[in-house]
């Protein structure tokens, strides 16, 4: 008897040291669970239970309970550490801070939202049924089975695969249709990149100007410029880290104004002597975005009416933190479709059936790689000049997100492949999924 009362003690005293250890973790854990299924309901119209089963059954996230009434989410984990989360049109769900009382004063965007009847892509009229000769199209299904095969563990939701201006493949998982936005987590960084190069081409900011920080200006971070941003070589201090309570989980998860946290770091380095991806750094570029407009309503308006609503991409949401800035690192929404038209734009050089955006000097800059990041990152975009994906043409470039959402561009194929799932490498390879899409082509 003694025995036992000991071994439970023990046990005891090991799940009191667990939870003690653990506890600041369901901060996060709820935060995410909350914030995920607010966004995945409001925007994308699915079912919380759908979002259960699915998006929030991950590793530790599945711990919480997360419910959503009206415009507002809940989550805890074992009924501690709750987090609510709050959306409103226009400007998607935030997770709110504890001390957050009231509505959120942001301003909503102006949208353009006139349907063109054009075909898609460039239009919102029925695609060309086309048949290219030069395609080899059993090899092209083969590519796509991979992709859907053993739905449990590489968990596809969609592919599109544009080649020519043509939709080629297009392929849904169940639950998910042409109509259903995906968030695009980090190929949001992407998008973000872009606004710069279009400001760029409109005569507004220099990607070597230095970063117009204040806080920088007495000490050597003065020296960071735009370029260093882009190209993740701040030399700033920052963990990447999802798995523990660190940088980019804290700005994502605890913080009221993302704009600040990678501002605040100190310098490990000078600028461009370390590669350090970080997603504080990108929604620094947020809010130095910001900076470059009067008004938080121009803020607000310029991504959709320089480039999101310019090229059809209706169906886009960009979210924002509590204090109103993009978060620039992780939150725009888009169906296959959308996301497509954004790769389509690149392929294009800047050029959308005939209005040009950017520069195709942008394109040119955001694919030269980056120095010390081993030829696998550009400006915000990620490459395959050293050959990260074996089998594929080496000009590839791509917009990544967590979780596996890509958008890759392939100028010697005219190509654009878009993927989205809940599963990356290892559980999806993605050397063997593009190489049996491109495989198809010329």
């Amino acid at each position: 008897m003694k025995l036992v009362k000991r071994l439970l003690f023990i046990l005891l005293v090991l799940v009191l040291v667990a939870l003690w250890y653990n506890y600041p973790k369901l901060n996060i854990i709820s935060g995410y669970a909350s914030k995920n299924m607010a966004s995945t309901v409001y925007i994308a119209n699915r079912s919380v239970a759908s979002v259960t089963q699915n998006d929030n059954n991950a590793p530790l996230i599945k711990l919480a309970d997360a419910t959503m009434e009206e415009n507002t989410a809940m989550a805890s984990v074992f009924g501690l550490m709750e987090r609510k989360s709050i959306c409103r049109p226009g400007t998607g769900c935030v997770l709110v801070t504890p001390d957050f009382e009231g509505q959120l004063n942001i301003p909503t965007p102006r949208r353009n939202r006139t349907q063109s009847p054009l075909p898609y892509p460039y239009g919102n009229g029925k695609e060309k049924d086309s048949l290219f000769p030069e395609v080899r199209y059993s090899i092209l299904e083969k590519g796509l089975d991979y992709a859907f095969g053993d739905p449990e563990v590489r968990r596809t939701r969609s592919v599109l695969v544009l080649y020519k201006d043509h939709v080629i493949a297009e392929r849904y998982a169940n639950g998910t249709t042409k109509e259903t936005p995906v968030l695009g987590w980090s190929m949001t960084k992407s998008v973000l990149s872009t606004l710069f190069g279009i400001l760029e081409y409109k005569g507004g900011l220099k990607v070597n100007d230095y970063a117009p920080v204040a806080s920088w200006q007495s000490d050597s971070r003065k020296n960071i410029t735009l370029n260093n941003l882009l190209r993740m070589q701040s030399g700033l201090s920052w963990d990447e880290d999802y798995g523990s309570i660190s940088d980019v989980t804290r700005m994502l998860f605890l913080n009221t104004d993302m704009t600040l946290p990678q501002a605040r770091k100190q310098a490990l380095a000078a600028p461009g002597q370390i590669w350090n991806y970080s997603s504080g750094t990108s929604n620094l570029l947020s809010g130095i975005l910001r900076q470059q407009f009067k008004t938080h309503q121009e803020y607000m308006d310029f991504p959709y009416s320089a480039l999101i609503d310019k090229i059809g991409m209706h169906s886009m949401l960009m979210e924002t933190d509590m204090s109103g800035n993009y978060v620039g690192s992780s939150y725009a929404w888009g169906t296959t479709r959308d996301w497509a038209r954004f790769g389509l734009l690149y392929l294009n050089r800047g050029d959308w059936n005939g209005t040009r955006l950017f520069s195709e000097n942008w394109v040119d800059y955001v694919t030269r790689p980056t120095p010390l990041s081993n030829g696998t990152y550009g400006a915000h975009f990620w490459l395959n000049a050293e050959g990260k994906y074996p089998n594929i043409p080496k000009d590839l470039f791509s917009a990544n997100g967590f979780q596996g959402q890509r958008v890759f561009i392939l100028p010697s194929k005219n190509l654009v492949i878009v993927r989205t799932g809940l599963a990356e490498n290892p559980d999806f390879d993605f050397n063997a999924f593009l190489e049996g899409i491109v495989s198809a082509f010329p």
